[in-house]
């Protein structure tokens, strides 16, 4: 398929009341279609891995062109250039989440996590910890030890109240948190520490983050998976 091509069955996937949608869960729309998030999967399915064909629909600038090109990049053709060029395109959350699917792919994220944590643009500091959140979730291989950066990471940031960036360091420290008793333990204390803070950023995370923490349901589904 080509960009043309892609932009006209966009169009036709598009619906008023879902672009209205997005602008309610704050979602800049800009220069949004209004497609489903599952329509950009099949459509992804449909033309495959294309590289070329990803860089051609981010620079087309659409909303849902770039989630799907998102979609069909191949990680191992990304050059450290094309990854931050693109986080530094993020402008809403559902992009930068979307894309750290394939960016945690890249050998670039560890670097990229310590550097986008203290970035000044929202979408791009809120990367920094949804790429934790990736890791923490799908890569069940990494040891205990590859987190405790992390929890430093999150504990230095959990003053920026900007409510996307917010959100991200809270979400972290949950996810990694659950992945067994241990972290679960580090993260409480992380919380502990966070709460001592005393902003109103801080305070909402440890808040959060610890009545998730402290679930009784969530403690014995660790239990379960260990």
């Amino acid at each position: 398929m080509t960009v043309k091509e892609i932009i006209i069955e966009l169009k036709a996937l598009s619906s008023p009341d879902h672009l209205a949608k997005l602008s309610h869960f704050g979602i800049n729309t800009s220069k949004a279609l209004g497609v489903k998030i599952p329509f950009l999967r099949q459509l992804a399915k449909k033309i495959g891995k294309d590289h070329d064909l990803a860089l051609e629909l981010w620079e087309t600038e659409i909303h849902e062109a770039r989630i799907l090109a998102t979609l069909i990049e191949d990680a191992h053709f990304m050059t450290e250039n094309q990854f931050d060029r693109w986080v530094n395109d993020f402008d809403s959350w559902d992009m930068c989440d979307i894309s750290c699917d394939l960016l945690a792919r890249t050998p670039f994220t560890l670097n990229k996590i310590e550097e986008y944590s203290k970035d000044s643009k929202e979408f791009v500091k809120r990367t920094s910890f949804v790429l934790m959140c990736e890791h923490a979730v799908h890569y069940k291989n990494l040891g205990n030890e590859h987190f405790n950066h992390y929890f430093e990471l999150i504990e230095r940031e959990a003053w920026d109240d900007r409510n996307f960036v917010k959100k991200a360091v809270n979400w972290a420290l949950r996810q990694i948190g659950k992945r067994n008793e241990i972290l679960r333990m580090k993260a409480i204390e992380t919380a502990e520490r966070i709460m001592n803070q005393n902003t109103k950023s801080a305070r909402w995370i440890a808040i959060d983050g610890l009545r998730e923490l402290r679930n009784e349901k969530i403690i014995g589904n660790i239990k379960k998976k260990q």
